[in-house]
């Protein structure tokens, strides 16, 4: 119980120094988004609008920078992140709600489909070594090493342009609207499928040979080697003595990994144009929208927390030495 307390007071601490930092991290930098906007709506608003968007902002010029702290917080718990320049007037909790399922969807499928793969052949590939799994496992690397984009593109020429199989960007057909209707979702499955594609055969190596060359070293372990003398059976050995200790360092990169599917595969979503948070913060970026930049900040700051989070909490289960120290 006193490793969780000490875990969970240190998440605490860090979110607020997160958020703290969010909040002045963009009031540092130069410009002003307000007359940002105004430049945009090439001065087509009265003064009192320009005085009600800095309100929305928190860049009321005759408010302390205290007291633009404290509403700051008044603001976060009431879920308002103000309004957002690139889809002005819209709130940018509206914006973040509208692109983060398709995010989650794509990129935290496609993580998950990857980490089970890549695991699972990463335990086979140590578990029976000398055989052709393992072999193959340098040629991995290539995948590994490649970036995203790259595969991304690769994939929109064969696959989209040349052989016509699958659109090659947007996140649903022209013309329909969002539902839940089976015509939509079957339209945003087959425009899923080559971003989805590229992340999973791009992540699945790294899972691999991680995998791999953490059973190579447990399988030296003498309580494997006692299992095996026993006369246990072949799977119970695999599954329960090696993979189960030698999964532990995964499961700390997969609880990153979950943490980042909320910024999404941002080169992904840019190359395929789709409608994920990582396209919409590469958007708010190229338009200094720093009231979405930093909506967007704060829901990835906190999600890898919460990962991070996740992952004390699933080593507390998976490690019995932990529970004993805490």
């Amino acid at each position: 119980m006193r490793f969780i307390a000490r875990r969970l007071g240190f998440y605490i601490v860090a979110a607020w120094a997160a958020i703290t930092m969010n909040f002045f991290i963009p009031r540092l930098m130069p410009g002003n988004p307000v007359e940002l906007l105004i430049a945009r709506l090439q001065g087509r608003i009265t003064p009192q609008g320009v005085h009600a968007i800095a309100v929305a902002y928190g860049l009321e010029t005759k408010a302390s920078l205290l007291s633009q702290y404290g509403a700051y917080w008044v603001h976060l718990f009431q879920g308002n992140f103000g309004l957002s320049i690139t889809y002005y007037p819209t709130p940018v909790t509206s914006v973040i709600a509208t692109a983060l399922p398709w995010t989650l969807v794509l990129v935290g499928l496609s993580t998950i489909i990857a980490f089970v793969i890549g695991t699972l052949l990463g335990v086979l590939a140590a578990w029976r070594r000398g055989s052709w799994l393992e072999t193959a496992v340098p040629a991995t690397t290539f995948f590994q090493a490649v970036p995203y984009f790259w595969i991304g593109l690769l994939a929109i020429t064969v696959f989209g342009v040349a052989l016509g199989w699958f659109p090659s960007s947007g996140g649903y057909a022209q013309g329909m609207t969002i539902s839940l209707s089976g015509a939509f979702i079957g339209s945003a499955v087959y425009h899923a499928v080559l971003p989805a594609f590229t992340i999973v055969v791009t992540s699945m190596a790294g899972w691999l040979i991680g995998m791999r060359n953490m059973m190579v070293t447990t399988l030296g372990e003498d309580y494997v080697l006692t299992a095996q003398a026993k006369g246990l059976a072949e799977r119970r050995v695999m599954l329960t003595y090696a993979a189960r200790n030698a999964i532990l360092p995964n499961i700390a990169s997969f609880a990153l990994a979950l943490s980042f599917v909320v910024s999404g595969s941002i080169l992904v979503e840019v190359v395929f144009s789709y409608p994920g948070i990582g396209y919409v913060l590469f958007q708010a970026v190229e338009n200094e929208d720093y009231p979405l930049m930093e909506g967007i900040f704060l829901i990835i700051t906190l999600a890898v927390l919460l990962a991070n989070l996740l992952a004390d909490m699933l080593y507390i289960v998976l490690d019995p030495r932990t529970r004993q120290e805490g």
